[in-house]
């Protein structure tokens, strides 16, 4: 099978949803076991590392591969390999389909049967993997294939660029949680279906320009049944969290009679609903927020800047270790900077 590879710039990847030209017959069929041809430079290892884990950590992985004389793969998916199940509405809305990429937490590719019906009446196109549950690698499976599977359809299907979403159930919500925080430029919205991690935590946060982009263009909804006590534990977790990152463009919905099980038709299609209602944040309580940030961040970094320059390297550490845990990609490039000076100046 040849191989396509869709351009770098994701301007580029999505002109083709304005283009008329591109769009495809749709049946309103489910279709099953598609096969895939297009890579994505958004999907790359490179990519994958520089968005998805911190600094420091990307930054060791990629000394032990140059150590050991480990070749990284450009692309960690081969796409020849892989299946997708994939519902097109039968009739597409006048400014193009919406998108859902659905991370499942089993590894059948399938289509949530009682789900048609809400992506038929929202003009809402459905992609989900095959062989990416809670058992796969998050970032050598689940996460390149969700990303995959995107710019595929949208290479295929007139998507309109402002509804394209990611969403999951149980495990496979909380990888679409990381997705829609370090790909804020691609997915818009993300639907957590009883599933949800603390962000700076679990969760790495992303650099500072993806953040801002996530705190301002994307909607996160929740969907928790209401006797799931564990998973609305967590949400309230999460959305705590959220607020302490200055992300306020945030829905919560529950389930009646429900514990941990999978939306049902009319649950989903409320939620789905919800993630075209954006809610901009009030300028002046973000500016405050993102002030108070970056003001924690400076006097983290600085203080971990003393310690070195006092010749004090294991409490420098230790505070750098702290910092990318908790603050990622927001201490960047800093972080990084401190710690090669740390590692020069180790005894030799």
């Amino acid at each position: 099978m040849q191989r396509r590879v869709l351009p770098l710039s994701l301007a580029c990847l999505l002109g083709c949803a304005l283009m008329p030209t591109c769009a495809a017959d749709a049946s309103g069929k489910q279709q099953d076991n598609v096969i895939f041809d297009a890579y994505t430079p958004l999907a790359s290892s490179e990519v994958l590392l520089q968005r998805l884990v911190t600094p420091l950590n990307a930054r060791r992985l990629l000394q032990q591969a140059k150590t050991t004389r480990t070749s990284i793969r450009e692309q960690p998916i081969d796409l020849t390999q892989e299946r997708f199940a994939l519902y097109v509405p039968a009739q597409a809305p006048p400014s193009g389909y919406a998108l859902l990429v659905f991370v499942p937490p089993w590894n059948d590719a399938k289509v949530p049967p009682s789900w048609i019906p809400a992506l038929e009446h929202l003009g809402v196109i459905l992609v989900t993997p095959a062989n990416a549950g809670n058992d796969a690698n998050v970032l050598d499976r689940r996460v390149p294939l969700a990303l995959l599977a995107a710019a595929n359809v949208m290479s295929r299907y007139r998507i309109d660029p402002r509804r394209v979403y990611v969403g999951g159930f149980s495990g496979g919500s909380r990888v679409a949680l990381r997705l829609a925080l370090g790909y804020p430029d691609l997915f818009h919205g993300a639907l957590l279906d009883a599933g949800s991690d603390v962000v700076g935590e679990q969760v790495p946060l992303p650099s500072r320009e993806q953040l801002e982009q996530f705190q301002t263009s994307t909607r996160i909804v929740y969907l928790t049944g209401e006797r799931d006590a564990a998973r609305l534990d967590a949400d309230r977790q999460s959305r705590q969290s959220l607020k302490t990152w200055c992300v306020t463009d945030v829905d919560v919905r529950t389930m009646p009679w429900s514990a941990h099980e999978l939306a049902d038709g009319s649950a989903f299609e409320r939620a789905l609903a919800s993630l075209d209602h954006h809610k901009a944040p009030d300028p002046a309580t973000l500016a405050s927020c993102r002030a108070r940030i970056v003001a924690e961040l400076d006097a983290q970094l600085d203080d971990a800047d003393a310690l070195l320059a006092h010749g004090d390297r294991e409490r420098a550490r230790r505070r750098l270790e702290q910092i990318d845990a908790h603050l990622g990609g927001l201490a960047a490039p800093r972080s990084v900077e401190l710690m090669q000076r740390l590692d020069a100046t180790a005894p030799k």
